[in-house]
């Protein structure tokens, strides 16, 4: 889990500050988004492909903790390399 996530869990209510969303509507976000992660996965499973799937390298963030970024990016505009440092 990433500090971000521990803070805004820690302090709901800077969520606004924070991301431009309140806490509710993040919550429903990182929920819906990881439903349709498993959606896709049980479908991508049931496709005939010529080359096997799940090539590629595995996320290193969680898919909480990549809308996280995503929303302080949008947010705040920052560089890569100061989102890469926090």
């Amino acid at each position: 889990m990433s500090q971000l996530r521990e803070h805004i869990e820690r302090h709901p209510s800077e969520t606004t500050r924070l991301l431009g969303l309140d806490y509710d509507q993040l919550i429903g976000l990182i929920t819906h988004a990881e439903n349709l992660y498993k959606q896709t996965k049980v479908q991508d499973n049931s496709k005939i492909r010529i080359l096997k799937g799940g090539g590629g390298r595995p996320p290193k963030l969680e898919i909480a903790d990549q809308i996280l970024l995503t929303l302080v990016y949008l947010h705040h505009l920052s560089t890569f390399q100061i989102l890469g440092v926090q």
